[in-house]
């Protein structure tokens, strides 16, 4: 659901989006719909069905049930919250990380390493290696620090302007936590104390051939650096291994891709040759690794205009992501073990 915009934050086009407030409104017949499915679920629950349950899940089924209800009528009634961003830290929390919970640690089996480097509160600004055709790496880097954080804290990820005209991606990707990669949305969620996540590589790292794996492509311009500089908050290189292997990127329809509007159409090893079975990634062991905060607090808020101490900055996290993707890679035993 998420890729960085290929120049940074600060060069995307800004989409609007609805307002919150029409998104919480519960509809006019809410609490009693939401009183009678809860009835029906509950009369069935408590009888023949209940035992099954019972014989089935084993004892402790009927707290789930009723953590289940309740979550239903709460999102029948609209008494559920969503920030001006179109955050629902509900739905994430209960369904959309849920969804991808077990691609992270029965699939890729993902190792986290430096999870302490993320601070316990307050603003900070993650920016990672983007790779791996499909942007599955910022899903499960979502994941990981919500389920591995001591606080379970929330990314909220820079996205490019593609995920929000893909019907029903749009949306999903609203709920989730993910935003536009523009400066002004990336300042104002760090200047409110969020984690916020941006893959500076974009397109260019996502979509770059199997033989360029594991060499980071251009940082564009960085426009999150100017972010960070303005709310004085760190930044955190993460260095995510694995990823590259997942959709081995061997060609690209470039003419397929023109005509259909997106960075690339990928050929690999089992795409488009298996049909969709050439969708299923493959199972590579990843390892996820949160580097030592880089303070932004020690410079003035007006350096943030100046070119040359932002390209400093980014070419400096860049160059930490790229050496510890080196040294992650020299102690891998195997792609898949």
């Amino acid at each position: 659901m998420s890729a960085a915009a290929e120049n940074g934050p600060g060069e995307a086009k800004v989409i609007p989006i609805e307002s919150a407030p029409s998104w919480t409104e519960p509809p006019a017949e809410g609490p009693g719909l939401a009183d009678r499915v809860a009835d029906a679920v509950g009369g069935a629950l408590a009888g023949r069905l209940g035992a099954a349950a019972t014989r089935a899940f084993g004892k402790g089924w009927e707290d789930r049930a009723a953590d289940g209800l309740a979550f239903l009528r709460r999102r029948i009634t609209g008494d559920y919250e969503v920030d001006e961003f179109g955050f629902d830290r509900e739905l994430t929390e209960e369904v959309l990380l849920g969804l991808v919970r077990p691609l992270a640690r029965t699939y890729f089996r993902v190792e986290v390493r430096g999870i302490e480097n993320i601070p316990a509160e307050g603003g900070a600004l993650i920016v990672a290696n983007h790779s791996g055709t499909i942007p599955l790496d910022a899903l499960m880097t979502q994941v990981v620090i919500h389920d591995h954080h001591p606080h379970h804290r929330h990314l909220r990820m820079l996205a490019a302007d593609l995920v929000f005209v893909l019907p029903g991606v749009n949306e999903l990707a609203r709920k989730a936590g993910h935003t536009l990669a523009c400066n002004e949305d990336a300042q104002a969620l760090l200047e409110r104390g969020e984690l916020v996540g941006v893959w500076p590589e974009g397109f260019k790292g996502v979509g770059k051939p199997f033989s360029e794996r594991y060499k980071l492509q251009r940082f564009g311009r960085g426009g999150f650096v100017s972010s960070a500089l303005r709310a004085r908050v760190p930044i955190v290189p993460c260095s995510i291994v694995g990823a590259e292997e997942t959709y081995p990127m061997i060609g690209n329809f470039k003419t397929l891709a023109r005509l259909l509007g997106l960075p690339y159409v990928p050929i690999t090893p089992t795409f488009p040759w298996l049909g969709p079975l050439g969708a299923v990634p493959l199972p590579t062991k990843w390892i996820i690794e949160f580097g030592e905060p880089i303070a932004t607090d020690r410079h003035p808020v007006e350096a943030a205009e100046d070119p040359m101490l932002v390209f400093d900055l980014a070419d400096e996290v860049r160059e930490t992501i790229q050496h510890t993707l080196y040294q992650l890679l020299v102690r891998r035993r195997s792609v898949f073990f």
